[in-house]
């Protein structure tokens, strides 16, 4: 089969059209191979990256139409022949480049879609859950707090050392509920990004003796041993009301989870720009799959590292480590956990000021 000729401009344009009908099974029979085969390359990489996707999809066409005008012409180059040769070869130069870079953004933008996508789902997921646990934590106050006040209110309870039994164990529920409460507040402060903090030189030697002042008596009714250790006098950058939080949470986890008789550790120590506050715990050790999730909200780990309470101890809503994380994270901190000896450590490195 001969190649027919180009067509030639000069020629009219019934005699351009009657050409071009002539040589157009020629121009199919060269670029549809070409195009199936660009199809089938396209089908071998559709779990490749997409610059990769693109790339070939840049090429297919250009590919396509210099084998179509070779064949056509004959491969007999003149010079309109190699002027459309290098016109391709041009388009090829300047949109390989632009296609890369285009797959790229977009796969880029598809992975940050995809991961915005998961980020959302992982915190409705979150907030189903904690409104679960909230929910649950403040009926069972709410439960007693009704009976007792019933039970004043007919008469059950008549006695006024009873009187006086029911009106204290009412003002302890209360005060749960509102720690409960303030919890949820501040939790979602920091989870909306509208923790605001006014920064100032704090001692933490300072912030640690208030801190455990505070929870002695938290861990004298449930013969918990209280230690402190400071090796060093650090002074970071940060929130006095907030840093107290934070060793106030981290102190009474480890009292709620260190059994009768055991002792909570607290150290302080400088390691190079940082400084380090510990607070190691006899809770006998967190298994290893529960690490990773120990700071997540509404988790309290597994029922063998918690003690049973007793009835004047209740179990906590699993809000004070997420609060205390997200505590240290706003002081551009680091809090970590990892078993150490007979029970677990939590580790704060902040700041130090310079």
């Amino acid at each position: 089969m001969t190649a027919p000729s180009v067509i030639d401009p000069s020629e009219p344009f019934s005699a351009m059209v009657e050409h071009a009908l002539h040589i157009l099974p020629f121009a199919l029979a060269f670029t549809v191979p070409v195009t199936v085969i660009g199809v089938v390359v396209l089908y071998l990489l559709r779990k490749r990256r997409l610059a990769t996707n693109l790339t070939v999809l840049v090429i297919i066409p250009v590919a396509a139409v210099v084998v179509g005008v070779l064949g056509v012409s004959g491969f007999m180059f003149n010079a309109t022949l190699t002027t459309m040769l290098l016109v391709c070869l041009l388009v090829v130069v300047v949109t390989l480049p632009a296609a890369i870079l285009l797959g790229r953004m977009i796969a880029a933008r598809s992975v940050w879609e995809r991961e915005a996508r998961d980020r959302e789902r992982a915190a409705e997921a979150s907030r189903r859950e904690l409104v679960a646990w909230i929910s649950h934590d403040l009926r069972t106050p709410l439960a007693g707090i009704q009976a007792m006040a019933e039970a004043l209110a007919d008469g059950v309870v008549a006695e006024p050392r009873e009187v006086a039994e029911y009106a204290n164990r009412i003002g302890g529920e209360t005060r749960r509920l509102s720690g409960m409460v303030d919890d949820l507040f501040e939790l979602s402060r920091i989870t909306a990004g509208a923790l605001e903090l006014t920064l100032s030189e704090v001692a933490l030697q300072d912030v640690v003796s208030d801190a455990l002042a505070g929870q002695q008596p938290v861990a004298e009714r449930k013969k918990v041993r209280l230690v402190a250790d400071a090796q060093a006098w650090p002074v970071v950058l940060g929130s006095d009301p907030e840093l107290a939080r934070v060793v106030r949470n981290l102190v009474s986890n480890a009292i709620r989870h260190t059994p009768p008789d055991g002792t909570v550790a607290v150290q302080l120590g400088v390691d190079g720009t940082s400084a380090v506050l510990s607070v190691d715990d006899t809770c006998g050790g967190i298994p290893e799959q529960e690490l990773d999730r120990v700071f997540e909200v509404a988790f309290r780990g597994s029922a063998a590292r918690t003690p049973a309470p007793r009835g004047d101890e209740p179990i906590g809503a699993g809000l004070g480590l997420a609060i205390a994380k997200g505590l240290v994270e706003a002081h551009r901190g680091r809090i970590t956990a990892h078993n150490h000896g007979p029970g677990c450590r939590f580790e704060v490195r902040l700041p130090l000021v310079v």
